[in-house]
Order: structure tokens, then C-alpha cells, then sequence
């Protein structure tokens, strides 16, 4: 594996200005995926500032907010890896409400959150209608191979040992669902662009996977 150290704020501008290359009449739909210890949306977060200011209206949307009823997710236990990889994620839900709808031709009419796993309840919130040129950043966990229509997929990417070392007790049951990910999408190939942040403080560019 090759990699190309960076900082976070120059990763930031980076991104924020591939994204805002693309055409201002059509909307961009960006995947941030990451397990929870890379912390794929604090780097959505930090991208919402500099995209408005290169003159992209941003929307945000959480993977988390189109998780399946309990009910579903949950039916082969609270902690099975396989579930875990397999059922929690509304991948029709998130491609309906948020990704359909921003392709090309598509009403631009989006729903931000669908299902709370708080609650085990629907959100209830509004749709959102946005313009040509706006940007979608969604941020979450196993993202890719699933078919999602992304314009742009970022991958964080964690060394075996680091997710291991920073995954806390409550979550160690995904692992395995991890490993599964690593060895049947391969995050690092299948990203558009993928960023090692084993050390969160020192990001690097991987130019090239192992």
C-alpha cells in the first residue's frame, strides 16, 4: 500500500473542490463511508462550509436515519455481525427518499431522515426540494457494494489493528461484519478516493491499495 500524508484541513479542500468541479446543473451525491471509529461524519460536517462557500447549497443525511424497523434488524439478535452487514441498513428506503430522486431527471424532492432506531419510529419530517447544483453528503457505515447510486464514495479506512484497538466493548460484535466488508467489497478499490486514518490526526491519501 502506497499513501500520501495530508492534513485534515487540506483533505477538506481537496474534496470540497472535487465536488464542487462537477456541473453546477446537476446534483452531486457523495457517500463518506467509514466504520464508527473513523468518523465519517465529522468529515461530512467539516464539508458543509467550504462546499457553500464555493456556491453548492449542502444537504446532510445520516445512513443512520434509514435503518430498518427493529422488527428487521433485529430479528436474528441484537448483536449478530451477519444482520449487522446484511439487514440493518434500508438500502431501498436511502436510494428512494435521497439518491433516486437526485439523479438526472429526478424531482430534486428528498426526504433527509426516514427512520428513527431511537424510537423505532418514522421521523415524520419534511421533504426537502433542492436545486440543480446542490450537493448531498451521506455519511455511514458499509456503504459501498450495495448498488447505491453515488456520484463521489469516500472510504476511511482503518488498519484490522486500529479498528480493533478503537472499537469500543459495546461494538466488538461488528468486527467480523468489518472484516466481511474488507474482503468482499474491498472499500480500498471500490472508493473513489480512500483516506488511512489509523492515526485520525495524521490522515493519508492511499494512492494506491495493496
Amino acid at each position: 500500500m502506497r499513501a500520501r500524508p495530508v492534513s485534515f484541513e487540506a483533505l477538506v479542500d481537496d474534496l470540497a473542490d472535487r465536488i464542487a468541479a462537477a456541473p453546477r446543473e446537476a446534483w452531486r451525491r457523495v457517500a463518506i463511508d467509514g466504520a464508527p471509529p473513523a468518523a465519517p461524519g465529522l468529515l461530512a460536517d467539516r464539508l458543509v462550509e467550504p462546499l457553500r462557500l464555493r456556491g453548492r447549497q449542502v444537504l446532510r443525511v445520516r445512513a443512520g436515519d434509514f435503518l430498518r424497523a427493529a422488527s428487521l434488524r433485529l430479528e436474528r439478535g441484537r448483536r449478530n455481525p451477519e444482520a449487522f452487514y446484511e439487514d440493518w441498513l434500508d438500502v431501498g428506503g436511502l436510494r428512494r427518499e435521497v439518491l433516486g430522486p437526485l439523479a438526472p431527471g429526478g424531482t430534486g424532492r428528498v426526504l433527509p431522515a426516514l427512520w428513527n432506531p431511537a424510537t423505532d419510529r418514522s421521523y415524520r419530517r419534511p421533504y426537502v426540494t433542492l436545486p440543480p447544483g446542490a450537493v448531498v453528503l451521506v455519511d455511514g457505515t458499509l456503504l459501498l457494494g450495495r448498488g447505491l447510486p453515488f456520484d463521489l464514495t469516500v472510504h476511511l479506512w482503518l488498519s484490522p489493528a486500529a479498528l480493533a484497538r478503537r472499537t469500543g466493548p459495546e461494538e466488538r460484535w461488528r468486527l467480523p461484519a468489518y472484516e466481511r466488508y474488507e474482503r468482499e467489497v474491498a472499500p480500498l478499490r471500490t472508493a473513489d478516493v480512500a483516506v488511512r486514518v489509523d492515526d485520525p490526526r495524521h490522515p493519508a491519501l492511499i494512492t494506491q491499495p495493496a
